[in-house]
């Protein structure tokens, strides 16, 4: 996509469907001698080649920003808007502020940059791929400390979703602080205490 703007910052997030956690988000300004050529979706990239291209966007000179929402405030204000606010803080992480923001999804944000939401945009442009990457590693190394002492609910492997291994552990050995209990899988097995 051709653009006319110098700071033009694409954003994304990971980790809105989890079960537990944050939900981490990124906002992501390229110089103009960045190679984007291996920049795509973090979801169609392996695990390790997620790793090289986080590695070679932060050890750049780009602008990045991390926002990061907890799981208690998720609980209070909604997984929408927890995701809004991780966007926020991302910009507000940037070194520049932005001319316009291109954000992944259909929601815009509550700020006077200028914005536009893009449908799939983590598939479409370039620098909204580099958020997902960087949101997609940062919120797994997060998980993969706290997965330490939390190795039964092998979070560390299912990223916090309701996979049946999740979900068991839950059953068997409780919640813990780091769950979403609002999330209806949680919720519905708090209900049976």
């Amino acid at each position: 996509m051709e653009n006319y703007y110098n700071l033009v910052a694409g954003i994304d997030e990971a980790g809105r469907g989890p079960l537990f956690g944050p939900v981490v988000a990124c906002a992501v300004i390229f110089n103009k001698d960045f190679d984007i050529s291996d920049i795509t979706d973090s979801k169609k990239i392996s695990k390790n080649k997620r790793e090289k291209i986080y590695q070679k966007i932060i050890s750049q000179d780009i602008d990045y920003g991390i926002g990061i929402v907890s799981n208690e405030t998720i609980d209070t204000i909604n997984i929408l808007n927890a995701t809004k606010k991780a966007m926020l803080l991302s910009i507000n992480n940037l070194k520049n502020t932005p001319q316009k923001l291109l954000i992944d999804g259909n929601q815009l944000l509550d700020t006077k940059i200028e914005q536009e939401a893009i449908v799939k945009g983590d598939q479409k442009i370039a620098e909204i791929s580099a958020a997902s990457i960087v949101a997609k590693v940062s919120r797994d190394r997060l998980i993969a400390k706290m997965s330490k002492n939390y190795f039964s609910y092998y979070w560390d492997k299912n990223a916090g979703y309701g996979t049946k291994d999740h979900l068991s552990a839950m059953k068997k050995f409780g919640i813990t602080k780091h769950h979403r209990k609002k999330f209806l899988p949680v919720h519905n097995i708090l209900s049976l205490k």
